[in-house]
Formats: C-alpha cells, structure tokens, sequence
C-alpha cells in the first residue's frame, strides 16, 4: 500500500518520491534508485510487491532529469554518477527520515549506490542489493547504448519514455551522450568495491546486453564484506521485471538474513 507520494526539495532540485508499506520509523526502507532512463513510475508496481513480501517500508524517487522531477544540467559530466551518490543520495535519506535501509539499484541506480557504500559513511546503510551494476564500460555495453539512439528517434522508445518522463529527450540524451562520449570509455570506478563493509546482493542476466558477468566477478573478487551472486538465466538488463518474482524473493531472503543477523544477541565468551 502506498502511503506518501509528492515532491521534496533537495538542494536545488524538485525531486519526486513515492512510499509503500511501513514509514522509517517502524521498520527498516527498501530505498530503490532507478536505472538511466528509469524513474519511480517505471519501477511499476515492483515496490509495492516488494513491500508486501518482505514487510519493509520502500522509498522510490526520480533523480534530477527524471520522471516529475525538475530537470538536469545537460550534457551530463563523465562523473555524473560519483556527483548523484555524493551530493544527492544522502539528502535524499535525510529528507525521508530513513534510520536504517538497503539500497536497491538498477543499473545506473546500482553503480550509485555501489558508490555511496564506498565513499560515505553512513552507518543507516545495511546492504546493498545491485541489479545490473556497471563499475567499468564494456565494448558490448557501450555498442548497445549506442545502438539504443536508433530505437528512440526511429522506433516507439521515446513514446514509451514520454509515458513517465516530463522531458524524455532530456532523460535519453543526458544518458546515452555522456555514455558514448569519447571520455566515457576509460570509465572506471571499481575502486569503490574496496570501501564497502556491508553485504551485498548483485543479480544479473545471463543475457544482458549493457554487461557482462565480469562486472559481478569484479565484486566477487573486491569486495570485502560478504557478496551474494543471483544469475537470472535468460534474463535481460532488467532481470526484475522479466522474472518479478524470483527477484523479489532473492531480495527477499536476502533481507531477512540481514535483519536476522543484526537482531541475534552476541555472546562474550
């Protein structure tokens, strides 16, 4: 159930949010960040499944650039999303009242909060669950967003954008210009890995064409906090909403074995 929509200030942003299930105050947030070209209308209705299902409050928002919210300084900068993770999230968190939560991200969504757990410490982080993370551009990934400028000006992509964007050119050419600008393709931010100290869940699918599974080997080998790998066979950039269900369950018990563990009593020998 939603209980709270509308917009908050952060900065000298409007951005809009939406809320299921439980406010901080009583439970733990799902805080979900949308990929490239997502805002909170294109998660569906995924956060309010995954609000039923794990009994967690869910905090989704549109950055600047996306959805309802106001617009973005274009062209983006190479570092434009070490710039969201830093400046943004955080207000974002405080804005909410968020006490404690795991950061869900897609795509984009994913790289921010892979950055924020490893640039800024903020203790009401507890997890991370990453779908579709980029720490590094690939040549097939990069090829594919390219190829992407076809499917909005020639095909149904930019119809299907205007549904939940106010400004669907500024959300597909913000994204797609930085990411096949000749700078993007030495992009590396996988230093960040090292930083993190809470467990984390990386989904990908077997069939992504923006990455690969050497971004999910890159965690499994940076990371020190425990890492779970949940490879969806078959499945796309969007691995969430092609297979909702075993998804939402691999996030799930994830959660729940956080919850488990922070809440069991420690013995001192």
């Amino acid at each position: 159930m939603k209980w709270t929509d509308g917009a908050v200030s952060i900065g000298a942003d409007t951005l809009e949010y939406a809320c299921w299930g439980p406010p901080p105050a009583q439970a733990p947030t799902l805080v979900m960040l949308h990929e490239g070209l997502g805002s909170v209308g294109l998660w569906r209705d995924w956060p309010e499944q995954l609000a039923d299902l794990m009994g967690m409050g869910v905090l989704a928002y549109s950055r600047a650039g996306y959805g309802r919210s106001s617009a973005a300084a274009l062209p983006r900068p190479t570092d434009y999303m070490t710039r969201e993770a830093v400046a943004g999230l955080g207000p974002m968190l405080d804005a909410a009242g968020v006490e404690r939560c795991v950061l869900l991200g897609h795509s984009d969504g994913a790289t921010i909060a892979g950055i924020y757990a490893g640039t800024v410490s903020d203790v009401r982080v507890r997890g991370l669950v990453l779908i579709a993370p980029h720490f590094f551009t690939e040549p097939e990934g990069l090829r594919a967003i390219a190829e992407a400028r076809t499917a909005y000006t020639n095909g149904d992509l930019k119809i299907r954008l205007a549904r939940h964007h106010d400004d669907p050119d500024g959300a597909f050419f913000g994204w797609h210009d930085v990411w096949t600008s000749p700078e993007f393709a030495d992009w590396n931010v996988a230093d960040v890995i090292d930083h993190w100290r809470v467990p984390a869940l990386v989904v990908q699918g077997s069939d992504d064409p923006y990455g690969t599974l050497a971004q999910v080997r890159e965690v499994e080998d940076r990371a020190y906090a425990p890492v779970e790998a949940l490879v969806i066979e078959g499945a796309d950039h969007a691995p969430h909403a092609a297979f909702p269900e075993v998804v939402g369950r691999g996030v799930a018990e994830f959660c729940e074995t956080l919850w488990r563990l922070e809440n069991e009593p420690v013995s001192i020998a």
